[in-house]
Formats: structure tokens, C-alpha cells, sequence
């Protein structure tokens, strides 16, 4: 039917909207246990979808906003995580949707290839920001806290991410609704 190069303005907004309440819904499964939440990420989920479904510019947005609007109207995350998350957040998709909108044919390799950049992308951008925050805070950020807060704590969450991500995409191509592009990403050319 579409893909996200395809997509009108209204619908990219109305589908942008639709992944905001997932991120602002999806952390109540985790029974608001911050242990759990950690692990699993369920806001990460609807950002990296609008990334790759509505395009780049969508998937930085609702990246930003969701974990701020969170925090807003919950609580939760804290203040200076919802932060550090928001920027988090907006790499995936934004990195995300960027490098799958610029692959030569979308498909599950692509998928992992854009998945994979914009995780480390993204855990580089929360840990430059926690460095300013914890600097202007006065606290160190020491490589373990990195360690643990980007990678092993969030384990869990990343094997979440590898595996539901590229199924609803693949669904989503059987069912015809956001197909898989088969040939040349726009703007290349025959030589590239």
C-alpha cells in the first residue's frame, strides 16, 4: 500500500501520534518497576517503528517528546533520566529511519543493519549527554555506570528490540501495508 516515502504529512502525523501513546502506554506493562522497565525499554519499541515506518524526521520527534511527556504527565522516568532519554530516543529514530530510508533495498538485513547504528548511536548520545548532565551536576560518569546503563542492564531490552522490531516489519510487508522498497534508494543513481 505505502511505505514511508509514500506516506502524506496527515498520516505520518497521525501514525507519529499513535507511537507516542505506545511509548506513553507501553512502560505500564512493566508494572512500573524501574528494574524491569530498564531492562525490557518498552519506549524504545514505538520509536524505532516510527522511525522506520514514518521516516526519520518523525521518529527524532516522537523520540524526544515521548520520554519528556512522560515524565510530565507520570512522573516517571525522573527528570534527568527523561532527559537523557529524550535525546537517546531521538538518535534511534531519527538514525534509525535515516539509514533504512537511504537503503538500496529495505529488507531484514537492512532493518538489522539500521537497528544495530542506531543503538550504538543512540547509548553514545545518552552517555554524552549524561557526561554534560553529571559535569554540571558535579557527580562522575565512570565507564562502569556507561557499561551497565547502555549495555548490561539493558541486554534484555536490546534482544527485545532485535527480534519484535524486524517480525512487525516483516509482518507489516506480508500484509502489504508498508512493503518492503525493492530497488534504489530515491536520489541514487545507476552508478552508486
Amino acid at each position: 500500500m505505502y511505505s514511508h516515502k509514500q506516506l502524506s504529512p496527515v498520516r505520518a502525523l497521525v501514525l507519529s501520534a499513535m507511537f507516542l501513546a505506545l511509548g506513553l502506554v507501553l512502560p505500564f506493562f512493566t508494572g512500573q518497576i524501574p528494574q524491569v522497565g530498564s531492562m525490557l525499554l518498552p519506549m524504545h519499541l514505538p520509536v524505532f517503528l516510527c522511525g522506520l515506518i514514518c521516516g526519520w524526521q518523525y521518529g527524532a520527534a516522537v523520540g524526544f517528546v515521548t520520554p519528556l511527556l512522560r515524565m510530565s504527565l507520570f512522573g516517571m522516568p525522573p527528570l534527568l533520566t527523561a532527559v537523557a532519554m529524550a535525546f537517546e530516543l531521538a538518535a534511534y529514530g531519527g538514525v534509525a529511519g535515516f539509514l533504512y530510508s537511504r537503503s538500496r533495498w529495505q529488507c531484514v538485513i537492512a532493518l538489522y543493519r539500521s537497528l544495530i547504528i542506531a543503538m550504538v548511536a543512540g547509548r553514545l548520545v545518552w552517555a554524552a549527554v549524561r557526561v554534560v548532565m553529571t559535569g554540571v551536576a558535579g557527580e562522575p560518569f565512570t565507564w562502569q555506570i556507561f557499561l551497565a546503563g547502555a549495555l548490561l542492564n539493558a541486554i534484555p531490552g536490546i534482544i527485545l528490540q532485535l527480534v519484535f522490531i524486524p517480525a512487525v516489519m516483516v509482518a507489516l510487508d506480508r500484509t502489504g501495508m508498508v512493503p518492503f522498497r525493492r530497488g534504489k534508494a530515491e536520489g541514487q543513481t545507476a552508478g552508486t
